[in-house]
């Protein structure tokens, strides 16, 4: 066994590793660190796989920004996870059939996968270029699917803002900023002046 196929189980096994954990942990403070293990170790894979950039994407955008986030909120917010998880029991007869029936569809999907006998051939047909990988990604991106691309920020846009619009709640005991108000204001009326003498206070 040579030293990137012994690299390559290792991701392998902990990111599987990590994702089990991810999901079955009871503290949900170790779900969030067995997160960031499985992230670390597919941004290995991808390093091996020779996508150095999708790795380091991989390690900022989820380890550095999005676990971090969870981590944060996890630890900050006050939640009753023994209260979560009673409400949840209810539902585990359904979440079990439901496990059961995607554990079948992946027995039954591996079950009759057949390597190519022309895969190995395909891929020893690939002739490396000059051209980084990084600036290879740029040029299909931002040429060859530039529409698409663009469509899929517009649509992470309007579901921004469709977030926003949701979770937006006008509460009375809340005072909010009224800037027509403010324009409108008479000066004459929104300032008084008091005429203090020495020693007397106000």
């Amino acid at each position: 066994m040579s030293v990137a196929v012994f690299i390559f189980y290792l991701f392998a096994i902990c990111t599987i590793t990590g994702g089990l954990f991810t999901v079955i942990s009871r503290n949900p403070v170790h779900s969030v660190l067995w997160l960031i293990l499985a992230f670390l170790s597919s941004a290995g894979l991808f390093v091996l796989l020779g996508a150095e950039f999708v790795a380091m994407l991989l390690i900022i955008v989820y380890v550095g920004a999005v676990a971090v986030l969870f981590l944060f909120v996890v630890m900050m917010l006050d939640i009753d996870f023994a209260e979560l998880k009673a409400e949840m029991a209810k539902y585990m007869p359904l979440a079990l059939l439901i496990g059961v029936v995607l554990l079948m569809q992946l027995t039954m999907a591996f079950g009759s996968w057949e390597a190519s006998a022309q895969a190995e051939g395909l891929r020893g047909a690939v002739t490396p270029t000059d051209t980084h990988n990084t600036a290879a990604l740029g040029l299909i991106i931002y040429d060859q699917y530039f529409l698409i691309f663009q469509l899929s920020g517009l649509i992470l846009l309007v579901a921004m803002v469709g977030a926003i619009v949701l979770t937006l709640r006008h509460r009375t005991d809340v005072k909010r900023q009224d800037v027509v108000a403010q324009m409108h204001r008479d000066p004459a009326k929104a300032m008084e002046l008091k005429d203090v003498k020495p020693g007397q206070g106000l």
